[in-house]
């Protein structure tokens, strides 16, 4: 075999592996288009051994979660030692998820007490940001960061623990006597309940209700 000849056997077996690598990455595509990102996401959740976290979801309606979601993962050992009724695993789901897809990096710009939302409209979870290592949401830690990344609209990360379910209600707002004169007029609506993991509105917040109702009561006194 001549040089030439050498030389185009050689150009064609080039051509033929780079052939064959650009058709496996197109498959690969192909196939994981198929995929919704809260499928990649379950993979992923598999590959890092949220086993039970992974059971839970497939308990749920499939379209509770169609992307835009973070979930904060208890590990199985953590889940196993919960009560879970089969009638309350969507609530537990939506309590550990945050309406937005957030790496940690993204997380780790929320300073201390700042409140971000759940999924669960009664739950709000407050952030206490001590840096990679001291990360905790509500009464939890993220100890795995970045578990779901493949998808574009799913995140993940695990937790050490489980969220707590007690929801404290703050007790409606009510001024002190020295703040509010005794004439008060019979059946004043209580102001409405705002529920967060981190306790009450601020303070200036109850203080400026206070002046209001003080202000309504001491008018209809002088009316």
């Amino acid at each position: 075999m001549d040089s030439a000849a050498k030389l185009a056997f050689v150009t064609m077996a080039t051509y033929a592996k780079i052939f064959s690598f650009a058709f496996m990455m197109i498959s690969s595509v192909v196939i994981s288009s198929g995929k919704s990102d809260i499928d990649v996401a379950i993979d992923e959740m598999e590959r890092a051994n949220y086993f039970t976290f992974v059971m839970l979801m497939n308990m749920v309606p499939p379209n509770l979660f169609q992307g835009n979601v973070t979930f904060l993962m208890p590990s199985d050992r953590s889940l196993s030692r919960s009560m879970i009724l089969q009638n309350s695993v969507e609530a537990l789901l939506l309590r550990h998820s945050i309406p937005s897809p957030l790496l940690f990096d993204h997380l780790l710009h929320f300073p201390t007490n700042s409140i971000l939302p759940t999924s669960d409209p009664d739950l709000m979870l407050k952030v206490s940001n001590s840096g990679r290592r001291g990360f905790f949401l509500g009464n939890v830690r993220i100890v795995t960061p970045n578990i779901c990344t493949h998808g574009y609209s799913v995140r993940c990360h695990g937790v050490d623990g489980v969220l707590s379910i007690d929801v404290q209600k703050p007790s409606p707002i009510a001024c002190s006597s020295s703040a509010a004169p005794s004439l008060a007029p019979p059946n004043l609506a209580p102001p409405p309940h705002y529920e967060t993991s981190g306790g009450g509105r601020p303070q200036l917040r109850l203080s400026l209700t206070c002046i209001i109702i003080t202000f309504v009561w001491v008018a209809l006194g002088l009316a």
